[in-house]
């Protein structure tokens, strides 16, 4: 895809980037959402940009040899990187990082080179290289998190068209300096969220960008460049404009009443700005409005005085004007609010029932569980053809009862088929207990493998210990015996395929799985 132009004629339209204009570095800090000067308008779909520890070669001598990578997909594995990397020059080590508890990875990587002309050989020609049908993002890899923390450096980018990608943002924007890091904002699905993020080496190279680039068309939009401000300095600013609104939402209002009435009805709390009703494609009203004052003092007092009042019949509802957005994510709060109340009031006294014969009813069930104490709901699950799915709950009125309604019940049988009686869990939390489990036996197996000093088996699943290691030193020669002893195969540029040893089960040990 080719780099976005920029208009008028002053502005560079394609810079080559060079080896230290590619080596980009964290734009933000992780699990942050950031804006600029000018805040973009809230959404719903807005994401926070993936960011990590780097710091660019070209900000002097760097003697580094790990790279960061980032953008992987949850499939890419330490022997793939190995595939790609290890053709540029002998690598150390690789290690995809992982959950603690899951295991599961978490999108970025580091490699590490034994000489750092081959990390930065690797950083200028595999830069936004597709893994898995995914561009990747490289940079070195920085411990020091000062740089990113400082902000310095870091502009905000705007109403970007949805066909510019990382590397068309940087290609457009590394006239201006040395870019440490450029992302675009991506949904789950890998489309554009129309807002990305370019971190230089100096703040001076971030206000020529603004300069250059604010208001200029890219792709035949017209673009905001700003500098970043932190979430938490921007969540400031929008909670002092939100406590002194002016713009009202109203809703319930009759549908005969005129916009001249709406507006008269606001008039004696202070000076309408103006005032509208919605209407259809036909001019019909659809029963609300907004009415925005000229000081925040008349707006509140309207809604303190309107809302809930009777008008023509009606009890109106007013409240203050929100975006989309925000409403949505003050929707969401509530709802989580609410689950967690609700699972805290059930703690302890809903059982979760399984394994039922298709002809147990609820009727059947409770009376099964009533000599334990007061059922407050029995509910048996049903699927759209009204047939048992083989499970359902029953909530008790105290913990205890509860209790002994699972040390009874569990496992007797009822019909053809042992109960099986537990406290109800909410689904997320069972899952990360499952996978807890799931992750302590595959720790426990790996201790026991490395206790049996078998050779050559790094200690995999083990936290914190990397989790792929390249040749320690040279290379077996053509025709020589392999690390197992058998004959190596050259891999790509003569480098070493990486290979995969499945040792014999161990005594007390389940079945492990063949190569992968």
């Amino acid at each position: 895809m080719s780099s976005p132009v920029a208009t008028p004629v002053d502005l560079p339209v394609e810079a080559a980037p060079t080896a230290t204009e590619a080596t980009p570095a964290p734009a933000v800090a992780e699990g942050e959402v950031v804006a600029a000067t000018e805040a973009p308008a809230a959404t719903s779909s807005e994401v926070p940009a993936t960011a990590s520890s780097a710091s660019a070669p070209g900000t002097g001598p760097n003697p580094n040899t790990s790279l960061y990578v980032g953008e992987l997909d949850p499939t890419v594995t330490e022997a793939m990187l190995y595939e790609i990397f290890s053709m540029i020059g002998p690598v150390a080590s690789i290690r995809v990082c992982r959950d603690a508890v899951t295991r599961r990875s978490l999108g970025y990587a580091y490699v590490n080179y034994l000489n750092s002309p081959d990390g930065e050989r690797a950083l200028e020609q595999l830069n936004y290289s597709l893994i898995k049908a995914r561009p990747c993002r490289i940079m070195w890899s920085q411990r020091d998190p000062a740089l990113r923390k400082t902000g310095a450096g870091n502009i905000f980018i705007k109403n970007l068209d949805e066909n510019i990608d990382n590397k068309a943002l940087h290609d457009t924007f590394a006239a201006f300096g040395n870019i440490l890091s450029c992302k675009v904002a991506t949904d789950p699905q890998g489309n554009s969220l129309g807002y990305g993020f370019v971190h230089y080496d100096a703040g001076e190279a971030a206000q020529a960008a603004i300069e250059g680039v604010n208001g200029m068309l890219l792709n035949d939009k017209v673009v905001f460049v700003g500098i970043h401000i932190p979430r938490r300095e921007r969540q400031a600013k929008i909670d002092e404009v939100r406590a002194h609104y002016t713009n009202l939402y109203v809703k319930n209002v009759p549908l005969d009443v005129t916009t001249d009435e709406f507006k008269e009805l606001f008039d004696k709390f202070g000076s309408v700005t103006s005032a509208v009703i919605t209407v259809d494609v036909e001019g019909k009203s659809k029963g609300f409005g907004f009415v925005n004052y000229e000081k925040h003092e008349d707006a509140h007092k309207a809604l303190t005085e309107l809302h809930e009042k009777d008008f023509r019949g009606q009890v109106l509802f007013v409240t203050r004007a929100q975006r989309k957005g925000e409403r949505e994510e003050e929707l969401k709060k509530s709802y989580e609010q609410k689950k967690y109340e609700t699972t805290l009031k059930y703690q302890g006294v809903n059982l979760y029932v399984k394994n039922l014969d298709d002809d147990v009813t609820e009727e059947k069930l409770q009376a099964e569980f009533e000599p334990f104490g007061q059922i407050t709901s029995c509910k048996i699950m049903m699927d759209e053809k009204n047939v048992s799915k083989g499970f359902g709950f029953v909530c008790f009125s105290a913990p205890d009862e509860a209790t002994k309604a699972v040390t009874e019940l569990n496992g007797k049988m009822i019909g053809t088929k042992p109960l099986y009686v537990s406290l109800a869990q909410r689904k997320d939390v069972r899952k990360q207990q499952l996978e807890a489990q799931v992750a302590q036996r595959t720790q426990i197996r790996a201790q026991q493998i490395q206790a049996s000093g078998i050779p050559g088996i790094p200690p995999y699943g083990m936290p914190g210990a990397p989790m792929y290691y390249g040749a320690p030193a040279g290379y077996p020669q053509p025709g020589g015996r392999g690390p197992l002893g058998y004959p190596g195969q050259p891999g790509p540029g003569g480098m070493p395929r990486p290979r995969f040893y499945a040792p014999p089960n161990m005594p007390g040990m389940p079945p492990m799985g063949g190569p992968y």
